[in-house]
């Protein structure tokens, strides 16, 4: 099978994903997709997919099978960034729902004009409009049916606007984190299929992501305190052997977490959800003209050193770029900064 390729952010050296049952991922979503749908068909939904999670993660055989050290190694995960006692870290399970001190090793601008990356992830963006930004929507996801049937007025909200996903990979830490400070006015699940999140499948599956089960939260960053670039919505999006969102939201480091609910104000950086477990995928979608993405992750989309699986179905050069959560992906625009939007 091809390689999928991305460029790490720091260094803009490209690298090549490790892609986990990328195999078994090809099979699927290439022959027992053609000849056996209704097999298929059961795999992505949530009673098997949460067997295949449980069967990878939870049974008492799963670290042998999975090989949690093995794992470890090619991963290169760095359990000193852990918060809990890392000797303990011992199970798929305990790898993938880790806890890290992301005060320190995720560093965060105190900018308020600045959006930051709600993943460690692989991320693209893209526009609802048809610019000089790639327009791409209809690859990953339909935009009518991306917020869910009779939510008109969101869809009204987002009209021409841009939106950012982020793909998580089976290593990555997998608490979300919010992009933005702002009050909740809507928070909402969308029941759906559980594609997986791997290259290879998305592109073979039309518009994954708004099928998938999900969690839409709509953020207003037009209050007192907030980040003042309109409204926001967070989707996390549910994959293969994915077995729950959890809400979670800590003020405090993990201290305390709380489910959201409407009206609640949020902080930008802090932790809001955790994905149990395996990958999944964060998507943002702003409003029409209140945000510039950071350009060295614009300039890297049109990278021809990459080589990657999505190059093909778009027909051109089209690469993700690996970024931290809590990092920097964005500004609000230079005219509402200047005609003194609220802070």
């Amino acid at each position: 099978m091809s390689p999928h390729q991305y460029i790490e952010r720091e260094t803009l050296d490209v690298k090549t994903e490790e892609l986990y049952w990328d195999r078994v991922i090809g099979f699927c979503y290439s022959r027992m997709r053609e000849h056996a749908p209704s097999l298929f068909k059961a795999l992505t939904g949530q009673r098997i997919s949460g067997m295949l999670g449980f069967l990878s993660y939870d049974l008492f055989m799963g670290s042998r099978l999975s090989g949690s050290a093995r794992f470890l190694r090619r991963s290169g995960i760095d359990l000193t960034e852990c918060y809990e006692d890392h000797e303990a870290i011992n199970t798929p399970r305990k790898i993938f729902e880790r806890k890290i001190k992301y005060w320190q090793c995720r560093p965060m601008s105190q900018d308020p004009s600045d959006i930051v990356s709600p993943a460690d992830a692989r991320m693209l963006m893209g526009s609802f409009r048809d610019t000089d930004m790639l327009f791409v929507k209809d690859k990953f996801f339909e935009y009518e049916k991306l917020f869910g049937a009779h939510k008109d007025q969101w869809m009204d909200s987002f009209h021409d606007g841009d939106f950012a996903i982020f793909r998580l990979t089976p290593e990555k830490y997998h608490y979300n984190h919010l992009p933005v400070s702002g009050k909740v006015r809507d928070i909402y699940e969308i029941n759906g299929a559980y594609h997986s999140c791997n290259p290879g499948a998305v592109v073979k599956i039309i518009t994954p992501y708004s099928m998938n089960r999900r969690v839409v939260t709509i953020i207003d960053t037009d209050v007192a305190g907030g980040s003042s670039i309109g409204l926001v919505a967070m989707i996390e999006v549910a994959a293969l052997m994915i077995g729950d969102i959890v809400q979670c939201y800590s003020r405090t480091r993990y201290d305390d977490p709380v489910e959201i609910h409407p009206g609640m104000f949020l902080e930008k950086g802090s932790p809001k959800s955790l994905y149990r477990p395996g990958s999944s995928t964060d998507i943002l979608v702003l409003q029409k003209g209140r945000v510039d993405f950071a350009g060295d992750i614009v300039s890297n989309l049109c990278d021809h050193r990459v080589s990657n699986r999505f190059n093909n179905w778009f027909g051109g050069a089209f690469a993700e770029t690996e970024v931290k959560v809590r990092s920097l992906i964005g500004r609000r625009k230079e005219e509402d900064r200047e005609h003194g939007f609220p802070n």
